[in-house]
């Protein structure tokens, strides 16, 4: 029988994700809560109701649809009442322009599955696959066991994104049905690790240790946050725990920090709580995977937006790639 699960994106062509050309899947909640976030919309584990200003025409279709008047068009904007909606998706249905989105659909397994294999094509040519993401996808396990399952016996390569904070339980299980794993290492000081993203570190290290056992390919992350993770102690302390505890580790990737989730926090009458931080420099970035690198990580790499880049994008990869890819 197959299980049911709340997804609030499907991103397709990502290259960002694991090798090759991918579709990346983003499941609903997440157990942590980092001040950083990028996808504030999949902490919540339930659909929730945004609205678009930029795609709103005005014409009230979706306060007149609503069955609990929970919405109001004023000269200052469209006020949900979030204690009466239910988000049951008349609005999104009754807006003409997209502009009223409910954040979170609900899938069958089978079906989920099913849409993915579409993209099949472009895993086999590009050695890619799909990334299992979030939020955290171990959040609903039971859902994406089967989601892997379904698609490793039609041949497509899963890798799992994952924070690493679930139980141990959970974790071994769904190990047994991706082909990579994307692991978080975000910051290794214990109190700074529960004031940063509202849970211990100590079950994230232990799930590292576990993943070490199974022998899968791992890629480490860590984000770079100005004034939170991006001391060099830090940095150098991810390093050590990644040479002395995970020889299966193929690479670690340095994300820089960026602000480019701001307007979505907008979305849920909320304020980006990092919107004036300043992006890192190039320097700065190619300092700390040096540091990695002294420390024995044999493939170190960053990515991301810094100050140095007129266009706002400035990379540094590798020269050796990794995972076939």
């Amino acid at each position: 029988m197959s299980t049911t699960g709340i997804v609030t994106n499907i991103q397709r062509c990502s290259t960002e994700d694991g090798p090759g050309i991918r579709t990346t899947v983003f499941f609903k909640g997440c157990p942590m809560k980092c001040l950083w976030c990028h996808n504030i919309e999949t902490i919540d584990p339930d659909p929730t109701l945004v609205w678009y200003a930029v795609k709103c025409i005005g014409d009230q279709a979706c306060v007149r649809a609503c069955p609990e008047s929970a919405l109001e068009l004023t000269a200052d904007g469209m006020r949900i009442d979030r204690t009466l909606c239910k988000v049951c998706g008349s609005c999104e249905d009754a807006c003409p322009t997209g502009a009223m989105k409910v954040m979170g659909k609900l899938w069958s397994a089978e079906d989920l599955v099913e849409e993915l294999l579409r993209d099949k094509v472009f895993f086999t040519t590009s050695n890619g696959g799909v990334t299992l993401s979030g939020g955290e996808a171990t959040f609903q396990v039971e859902f994406a066991i089967q989601v892997a399952s379904g698609l490793q016996k039609n041949g497509v390569h899963i890798a799992l994104d994952t924070c690493g904070y679930c139980s141990e339980e959970s974790f071994q299980r769904i190990l047994s049905h991706v082909d990579l794993v994307l692991y978080d290492l975000k910051v290794m000081d214990s109190q700074q690790h529960k004031e940063y993203t509202g849970v211990p570190i100590e079950r994230v290290l232990s799930n590292a240790r576990i993943l070490a056992q199974s022998g899968k390919p791992v890629w480490i992350r860590t984000p770079v946050i100005p004034g939170h993770t991006d001391s060099e102690e830090n940095i150098r302390a991810i390093a050590k725990f990644i040479v002395e505890n995970m020889p299966n580790v193929e690479r670690y990737d340095l994300l820089a920090f960026n602000r480019m989730c701001t307007e979505k926090y907008t979305l849920f009458d909320l304020e980006y709580p990092l919107k004036d931080t300043e992006l890192m420099t190039d320097e700065t970035m190619e300092h700390l995977a040096e540091i990695a690198r002294k420390e024995g990580v044999p493939l170190v790499a960053w990515s991301g937006m810094t100050r140095n880049s007129a266009k706002g994008i400035s990379t540094k990869e590798p020269e050796v790639s990794s995972c076939g890819n």
